[in-house]
């Protein structure tokens, strides 16, 4: 009697630790729905992820998250607002070109061409910021390209609006950022034994 509890205990503990260590194994939950086309639309290219830095700082808030809408003029908001301070340093997230860099209705815009991305190559916009880099240059991951302007934002909090498209098709810009950059968690310490 006494050998079939222990058994019992003991089986339980083994599926305990195997619940357990799958769970720390699988990878994390997406942080916002499933990136969908609009529906009236092709759905687009996987989106690579080729993406070596954050927009802003190492690990912004997320403001808003990515929302398609249902149709092309439908409402929905085509890219993630990151909370940034005014005069934050805003980086290219992959290598590409200068496609544009200057003022779109009152406010400051760069767009970069992400190289070997296809035809037409997926594009990056960030908005408000001050370009420090000129239309036609090349850029690398990480390379500064502007800063974070005062005014302009559509946020409540001053933020930077990061967008992704390919030709008119929008798409989610956290798909470029692999799951070490878009997950990376703090740094910790695990004993030896």
């Amino acid at each position: 009697m006494r050998a079939n509890r222990c058994v019992r205990v003991c089986a339980r503990l083994i599926l305990l630790v195997i619940v357990t260590v799958a769970a720390l194994l699988a990878p994390p939950p997406p942080l916002f729905a499933a990136d969908a086309p609009p529906a009236d639309t092709d759905p687009p290219a996987t989106v690579p992820a080729i993406g070596r830095a954050w927009p802003v700082g190492t690990r912004p808030r997320v403001l808003r998250g990515w929302e398609p809408p249902a149709t092309v003029y439908g409402p929905g908001h085509r890219g993630v607002d990151l909370s940034a301070p005014a005069g934050t340093p805003v980086r290219a997230v992959a290598r590409g070109r200068v496609a544009f860099a200057g003022r779109v209705a009152g406010r400051g815009v760069v767009s970069v061409d992400l190289t070997g991305t296809g035809d037409p190559p997926l594009r990056t916009t960030y908005e408000p910021v001050t370009a420090t880099v000129a239309e036609g240059e090349e850029v690398e991951p990480g390379e500064v390209i502007g800063t974070v302007d005062a005014g302009g934002s559509h946020c409540t909090a001053t933020c930077v609006h990061w967008g992704l498209r390919r030709g008119e098709v929008y798409m989610n810009p956290l798909s470029l950022l692999p799951p070490w950059l878009l997950h990376r968690g703090p740094s910790r310490l695990l004993p030896l034994a």
